[in-house]
């Protein structure tokens, strides 16, 4: 008889915070697959257990199979993630997605997650949101990411590291306007804990002169309504998003039509205007 992959989520900083089933269940479980085997060991030696651990990351999901066929042998796993709830930006999300597909028993073992205890603190909408994760690193990516991201009503919430969060806080000025309200959440549940509700542009002038430290998530307001729907691109917005697209990699001719989609601009005026015809 297959045996039970748990997915186990950990404190996403304060140990304080483990729930008694996560640690029963690390207890119960024949074996570990962790995202990191050394931070996960960490956490065994505070609960004062010894299991055999293994690693799903390392974009080595090849292991993944050797997981899913201990498991169909009969040994019950748990599968977590450094911190918070795993297969959440994650490629743990792989794992499950074919445990599903052989019939193997799924069971959520839920604790917070990093994310949602971000959007619960930061004084911005909660009623409807939309999880990004992190931004695509490719620049043609990013740009598209971030495009779509401009009509978007939904709160929007982020993940970024510290080296990276200035160039991210720059790119979502740019997209969305330095007016647009967002509260950084650092070190959630830590001793360095800090939730700043401020808007995108403050966010840049603080952070020109202060070093970002610690984990982050954005969360940041979605666009009003209103103002998606009385404010229609101008020729000159598709022509520049279309430019845009280009420098990143794209043909004229499918940057003219990306950019010209959902607009009352033909895609051929738009790649006239690229190509510099008149």
């Amino acid at each position: 008889m297959a045996g039970t992959l748990y997915l186990v989520a950990t404190p996403i900083g304060n140990l304080d915070d483990m729930p008694p089933r996560v640690a029963a269940t690390f207890g119960a479980v024949d074996f570990i697959a962790a995202e990191d085997t050394r931070v996960t060991l960490r956490l065994l030696n505070h609960l004062g257990l010894k299991k055999p651990l293994v690693s799903y990351y390392e974009h080595a999901l090849h292991h993944g199979a050797a997981i899913l066929q201990r498991i169909e042998a009969g040994e019950d796993c748990a599968l977590c993630s450094d911190a918070g709830m795993p297969c959440i930006s994650d490629p743990g999300e792989q794992i499950v997605a074919e445990a599903h597909a052989r019939g193997i028993r799924v069971v959520p073992v839920p604790a917070a997650s990093a994310c949602i205890t971000a959007l619960a603190a930061s004084g911005q909408p909660t009623a409807r949101f939309v999880f990004e994760g992190f931004l695509p690193v490719p620049k043609r990516e990013r740009r598209e990411r971030l495009a779509a991201l401009q009509g978007e009503t939904r709160t929007i919430l982020l993940y970024e590291a510290p080296h990276k969060l200035r160039a991210t806080l720059d790119d979502l000025a740019a997209a969305l306007g330095a007016e647009r309200p967002v509260t950084l959440c650092r070190e959630l549940t830590k001793l360095h804990e800090q939730i700043v509700k401020t808007t995108l542009g403050e966010a840049q002038a603080f952070y020109r002169e202060n070093d970002p430290r610690g984990e982050y998530v954005l969360v940041v307001a979605g666009a009003a309504p209103a103002a998606v729907q009385d404010a229609p691109p101008t020729r000159e917005d598709v022509v520049a998003a279309a430019r845009a697209l280009q420098a990143g990699g794209l043909p004229p001719a499918a940057a003219a039509k990306q950019a010209a989609a959902g607009t009352p601009y033909p895609k051929g005026e738009i790649y006239k205007e690229l190509v510099g015809k008149q």
